[in-house]
């Protein structure tokens, strides 16, 4: 009999060893989940309940916490009650818990400030808990619910994974710090909803004890509740609605007993619950699109549930009101927390039944619109005008268009008008005529030439406010020490592999998608003020199937970098097909972690494929409320607009963009904004302010007047 000895393959014992310093690492990161851990499951195997309800034993008494232990003097019963479980049920979430939340927790935080979140958060909860049961159990009350909270005692671990989650939700970014801190209120007040007991309330208290603390001393390079863009507030107030809705669903089919009394409120109409739902439903999808009116039904009902539930808690409480449960405190919970991305949220939620337009009578207005550009043509900013939240003045004849925004008491006419050449001058003093009809002062905003010029001729004055930078591609080649920079982003993608794709966004894959929405969101989180609009569009825009997208991804299908082009199209030539003359870059993202010179290489590719199809040129737009010569126009310039670049500048770099932009080797183009006279101006910066920045909250434009004023 013979023996053979198998040697490892050299691949294999690379592999082990790696495994092996990966587990040694883990271990090393959250020793103490794992501590925690062992000890639960421990106390849990030796003293049978896994098997069996703890705190149906006598011993049970003696390590768990409540107002009874307080009054018998059992002190330690604050920390015992941490690592035991009433239940086998409890014990196995408990664990799981332990591992996902705490090793979660101390993976963000830290060992020792995990340990101090934890215990502290459930210590605090557990003291609170008990003041207000006492207090509501005294004989000036008739609470029932409080009575019976303060015979009874409770244990359990998962206190402490509720504040150890609240805490390190402020260590992350957007969009997921709110979305981490929605998800802990929502199953939070869903389990107060469908237990009550002594230990959700100490989950409740925790939740919001902890939240702001963890805001207040552990976030990191991002501040605040709200969320950045418009999108993530329609997501989560529709996600908000759904939860409640399924809430009480629930309710209906298992109804039991909360602080208010039965949860069912005696309503065995099935076609209400129905109805109810169906409501519930429609507001949701509603929210999900932005639309106004479903925000002020959310957020009417939303208070009419908090009210009504403050009263009912009052009467509850101090008198011998009998309430039948037709109302939760549960659900009015997971109210509060829809109503707190609702109300500070109200930006996001403008979009009406319909857009509005003067001049022309039925059809999309927006489709409209693009029907001219690609009859007419257009400016590299003329696509912008058929994003969202603009209105339309249209020609008797519908031959042109004039987009244009109102803010503050003034009409923003965006870019060029689109028309025939040989319209503009009657296009434009048909909106000027329109504005002064209104009562509101009108201006032009980021306009060429020829527009300001016919204005001028009108009376009206123009200055420059930024410099559109043009790339012409017919020559383009990347030699010669100008473009150093640009090569060797080129060559450093070829070595790490990182390769360039030309898509339509809309038409790519969730995966790709959802890594372009995290970018982006990421990005708009690190500047401390909301999503920008007016002239510079989100992902939602990019979305367009007229949009072109660049993405750099590498060979996992990570990406990297994300770059939108708009269109820009050039008269019809009179064969019917739309003919793109030129691409302006509009959405410019880069993964923090990833690629260095993402940007570089992402211009440079696009740059040659926009070539290749025969396009004549790139604008690398405008960086608005940035020029190259401040001091030359600064003299003709109402000193708002420069302040009001001057103090975005550390929030959104316009200048530094501006400075950037320069590597490719630009010709410039002026862009100009008219207005009447200097009086104006004054309102017409408080105008942009707002156009630029539609969501931000008093007091982000509070901070941003402070940096205004500190320059």
């Amino acid at each position: 009999m013979t023996s053979t000895t198998i040697e490892p393959t050299p691949e294999a014992t690379p592999k082990v060893a790696d495994r092996l310093r990966g587990v040694r690492a883990a271990i090393t990161a959250v020793p103490f989940t794992i501590a925690l851990w062992l000890v639960v499951f421990v106390i849990g195997l030796s003293t049978g309940s896994f098997w069996r309800h703890t705190s149906h034993l006598s011993w049970y008494h003696d390590v768990a916490f409540g107002l009874p232990a307080l009054e018998e003097g059992k002190w330690w019963t604050i920390v015992t009650s941490t690592v035991f479980e009433p239940s086998p049920g409890k014990y196995l979430i408990a664990l799981l818990l332990i591992a996902v939340g705490i090793g979660w927790a101390e993976w963000r935080l830290g060992t020792a400030r995990v340990v101090v979140v934890a215990f502290g958060g459930k210590i605090i909860a557990e003291l609170l808990s008990v003041l207000l049961v006492w207090f509501f159990s005294r004989d000036f009350t008739s609470w029932e619910w409080a009575d019976h909270l303060a015979r009874t005692r409770g244990a359990g671990t998962i206190t402490m994974v509720v504040a150890a989650v609240a805490v390190a939700s402020a260590t992350l970014r957007s969009p997921w710090r709110l979305r981490v801190r929605v998800f802990l209120g929502a199953v939070v007040a869903i389990t107060f909803l469908f237990e009550g007991t002594f230990g959700t309330l100490q989950y409740v208290l925790a939740t919001i004890i902890m939240l702001p603390i963890g805001e207040r001393w552990f976030s990191t390079r991002e501040h605040g509740y709200l969320p950045r863009t418009r999108r993530e507030v329609r997501m989560l107030g529709c996600a908000g609605v759904l939860i409640i809705a399924g809430a009480n669903l629930l309710v209906f089919f298992f109804p039991g007993s909360g602080p208010l009394g039965p949860t069912d409120g005696n309503d065995e109409s099935v076609y209400t619950m129905l109805i109810v739902l169906v409501i519930n439903l429609l507001i949701a999808d509603q929210l999900r699109r932005g639309r106004r009116w479903a925000w002020w039904v959310a957020v009417v009902l939303g208070l009419l549930n908090v009210v009504v539930t403050v009263l009912v808690v009052i009467l509850v409480a101090f008198t011998d009101f009998d309430s039948e449960g037709g109302v939760t405190v549960g659900t009015t919970l997971l109210w509060v927390v829809v109503l707190a991305i609702l109300i500070p949220g109200r930006f996001a939620f403008a979009t009406p039944w319909r857009i509005k337009r003067s001049g022309d009578d039925g059809g999309d207005p927006v489709a409209q619109v693009k029907d001219l550009l690609h009859t007419h043509g257009g400016g590299t900013m003329s696509w912008m005008i058929t994003w969202p939240g603009n209105e339309y003045l249209f020609a008797e004849n519908g031959s042109g268009a004039v987009a244009y925004q109102r803010h503050m008491g003034t009409l923003l006419a965006l870019a060029d008008p689109v028309c025939a050449s040989e319209d503009l001058r009657g296009t434009v003093r048909n909106f000027v005529d329109f504005a002064e009809r209104s009562g509101k002062t009108p201006c032009w905003f980021s306009v060429g030439e020829a527009t300001a010029r016919i204005a001028d001729d009108l009376g009206w004055r123009s200055v420059q406010i930024a410099e559109d930078t043009i790339v012409d591609l017919p020559e383009l080649a990347f030699k010669g020490k100008p473009w150093q920079g640009v090569r060797s982003a080129l060559n450093k993608a070829k070595k790490e592999n990182i390769t360039f794709r030309l898509v339509a966004l809309a038409d790519e894959p969730f995966s790709i998608k959802s890594q372009v929405r995290a970018i982006s969101e990421e990005w708009v989180g690190d500047k401390g003020l909301p999503e920008m609009g007016f002239t510079l569009g989100s992902v939602d825009e990019a979305l367009d199937p007229e949009v072109r997208v660049a993405l750099a991804l590498d060979e996992s299908g990570s990406v990297h970098g994300v770059l939108s082009w708009l269109p820009v199209y050039a008269p019809a030539d009179g064969s019917g097909t739309p003919v793109v003359r030129g691409w302006t870059l509009d959405v410019m993202r880069r993964r923090s972690d990833g690629f260095g010179p993402v940007i570089e290489y992402l211009i440079g590719s696009s740059a040659l494929a926009f070539k290749d199809e025969g396009a004549q040129f790139l604008s690398l737009s405008g960086a608005p409320l940035a020029r190259s010569d401040d001091a030359a126009e600064a003299e003709r310039m109402d000193r708002v607009l420069d302040s009001l670049g001057a103090a975005m500048e550390p929030f959104y770099g316009f200048r530094s963009l501006h400075a950037f932009k320069k590597k490719f080797n630009p010709r410039y183009e002026p862009v100009f904004l008219s207005f009447r006279d200097e009086s104006d101006l004054p309102r017409i910066g408080l105008a942009i302010s707002r156009a630029y920045l539609p969501d931000a909250t008093p007091g982000q434009l509070v901070r941003l007047a402070a940096s205004t004023r500190s320059e």
